[in-house]
């Protein structure tokens, strides 16, 4: 017996009428904040972005995810592509999808973290399209539910100011030398990997 839905077509007749094109479709990346600790101190690997859009600014390696992959898949392809990092563990960090995140189209996002060995810092290269990568130190001063978030290297230099709210934390202020809704990201990989 085959089951029919409300209009009267099996899985097999609906599939055949379905027109995919009645629904837009997003494309879909994959990002990953890449942290390497040590007693001393925490790191954060940003790229700064190659290509338009955000040329120039500071990024965290990722891509699109390509036909036959999944977004986890993409995240260690894109790693080893941007940084020359391979085999980091993903710990997932959450999906971002707010309209007119990207500026090209709808383009939703996989993020993860991962934590890195001090000694594999040299290992990191820029490669595909990031124009350089640097590993930015951290430093956080906490107030309250407010934390302010230093990133430096060399004589580069950008803060955030973060408010945690509950289990999550909301960006306040300094995401303007960072690429797309990335201010975003690096807090909640932050919070997953309990660096805050």
């Amino acid at each position: 017996m085959e089951i029919r839905d409300r209009n009267g077509l099996t899985e097999q007749e609906f599939l055949a009428a379905y027109k995919p094109g009645d629904y837009e479709r997003p494309s879909l990346t994959a990002d990953i904040a890449v942290f390497s600790l040590s007693k001393s101190e925490t790191k954060l690997l940003l790229i700064r972005r190659g290509n338009h859009p955000c040329l120039g600014k500071w990024a965290l390696p990722g891509g699109f995810v390509e036909k036959g992959e999944s977004a986890k898949e993409a995240a260690k392809r894109e790693l080893e592509e941007e940084t020359g990092l391979t085999d980091a563990d993903l710990i997932p960090v959450g999906l971002y999808s707010k309209p007119g995140r990207d500026p090209r189209c709808w383009v939703v996002s996989q993020a993860y973290a991962a934590i890195e060995p001090a000694y594999q810092i040299d290992a990191a290269h820029a490669g595909d399209d990031a124009a350089s990568l640097c590993w930015f130190r951290i430093v956080t001063e906490r107030t309250g539910y407010r934390i302010r978030v230093y990133f430096s290297a060399g004589d580069t230099a950008f803060t955030m100011l973060l408010e945690l709210e509950g289990r999550s934390v909301k960006v306040l202020e300094g995401e303007e030398k960072l690429a797309f809704d990335h201010g975003e990201i690096i807090a909640d990989a932050m919070l997953t990997a309990r660096l805050l």
